[in-house]
């Protein structure tokens, strides 16, 4: 369905039943415009509306008629030129692996608190360092 532009003659004396008509138009689907004339009591109404709907709907409150319905044409866009490409990123380094050698392991069975995510093996001098620091280790 295509936008239409309808003019609608409204005979509105007073300023309550104006608001009501504003009311009763803006919340039929596809209003994209209202306007209206005071002097005349023409309403411009712009979208992709059901026109017989709405002049029942309207009609509800006061005298209303419909005196032209015109196709809208969407504007013309004209074409923008071409904006230069932007300059590409450079591509994201690989993560770097750090390893932490284990050279402060002087007592098997001290508690050690420079690793806060590893535990102790009680045989020998090895020790399991966990990748995941919130890790949970259950004994």
């Amino acid at each position: 369905m295509a936008a239409k532009k309808t003019v609608l003659q409204l005979s509105v004396h007073d300023e309550k039943i104006r608001k009501k008509a504003f009311v009763t138009v803006s919340r039929s689907p596809g209003v994209t415009s209202i306007t209206m004339d005071d002097k005349t009591g023409k309403m411009t109404v712009v979208g992709e509306v059901d026109v017989p709907v709405l002049v029942m709907k309207l009609r509800k409150l006061c005298n209303a008629e419909i005196v032209s319905v015109e196709v809208v044409k969407p504007p013309e866009k004209k074409p923008e030129p071409a904006k230069p490409a932007p300059a590409k990123p450079a591509p994201a380094k690989p993560a770097e692996i750090v390893a932490f050698p284990v050279t402060h392991m002087n007592y098997p069975y001290q508690y050690q608190t420079s690793y806060p995510s590893s535990y102790y093996q009680p045989y020998g001098n090895s020790r399991v360092v966990v990748e995941e620091p919130n890790a949970c280790v259950l004994m």
